[in-house]
């Protein structure tokens, strides 16, 4: 099951006051194309998941079920970064699992944060197991980078601010990795009457893989936005809002995600992290292409990266 409408406007309750209002601004995209920038990557945390991770922890809060341990999740590196930022809010405790792979910039940001920082293996799947063990061993909180109601419903509250701010938009991209954001995001859209397109790197292509399938599907892994994108399966909660929603899922590779990435340097100064290209990636390369008269905003999703090969 995934979340509800009802569920995402109970986030949007929650999670006032506690999360950075998105920021909307137009974007270069030809005569009469409309597209604007959601700039979630200014989020606190860094990325959209402080909202989910915010949701999360209130939740389970406002419920009695915060153990005095704290909590604990496996994350490539911005669900963590999140959670150990939520957790500090509500004078918690976070445990994060990181696969090997994890970029050093995010290491560094939980540590900051005062999460105790675990190795968890050569994979995401590896961080997830060890994960599971600890919790299983020490009473901590499972948190799940995307596959969870709470984390998906506090997603959707990105759309939901979308259209507070532009009512007229028709469709909304956004990158994918294990799904909690287009989980959120196609929800609130359906709601809205908004298409959802669904944006991942060709060899990191869990979602279209499942979608395809009908189900959930293992798919290898080998992209420049696996750090973020990087999941080996979709959860069902994606899968099961595609088959609701009207959402369409497309490919890029990773020199059009690299190339992304670089123009929002180049046009903006925006310094974001691979994956929050990706989705642009698939308007500037074709993947994706507009209506002329079409209103469409592009989630930035991400900027917990290193800036230092976009100099010049």
């Amino acid at each position: 099951m995934h979340p509800t409408y009802a569920d995402v406007k109970a986030a949007t309750d929650r999670i006032s006051g506690h999360v950075r209002p998105v920021v909307l601004t137009p974007s270069e995209a030809g005569p009469g194309r409309q597209w604007r920038l959601a700039l979630e990557h200014l989020q606190y945390s860094g990325s959209f998941k402080a909202r989910g991770a915010v949701n999360f922890m209130l939740a389970h809060r406002e419920r009695g079920l915060l153990p005095r341990v704290g909590v604990t999740i496996a994350s490539g590196g911005n669900a963590g970064v999140a959670c150990a930022w939520a957790a500090r809010m509500v004078d918690s405790a976070a445990t994060v699992f990181l696969p090997d792979s994890a970029p050093p910039v995010k290491v560094s940001r939980l540590r900051a944060l005062g999460a105790q920082v675990m190795s968890g293996g050569e994979s995401y799947a590896d961080a997830a197991a060890e994960c599971e063990r600890y919790a299983a061993a020490t009473g901590a909180l499972r948190s799940h980078a995307y596959d969870d109601p709470y984390i998906a419903a506090g997603a959707g509250t990105l759309l939901e601010e979308i259209v507070a701010q532009a009512p007229d938009t028709d469709t909304v991209v956004v990158a994918v990795g294990g799904g909690g954001l287009l989980t959120g995001v196609a929800t609130a859209a359906a709601h809205h009457g908004i298409r959802v397109i669904a944006v991942e790197p060709e060899y990191c292509r869990a979602f279209n893989a499942g979608l395809a399938a009908g189900h959930p599907v293992d798919v290898p892994i080998d992209s420049i936005g696996a750090d973020s994108l990087g999941a080996r399966r979709t959860s069902e909660m994606a899968i099961a809002v595609a088959a609701e929603c009207d959402v369409r899922s497309v490919l890029v590779t990773d020199e059009q995600i690299i190339a992304a990435r670089q123009f929002l340097w180049d046009d903006r100064r925006l310094a974001v992290e691979h994956a929050a290209g990706t989705a642009l990636a698939a308007l500037r390369s074709g993947a994706y292409v507009p209506e002329p008269d079409e209103r469409v905003a592009v989630v930035v999703c991400g900027a917990n990266t290193d800036p230092s090969d976009l100099a010049g």
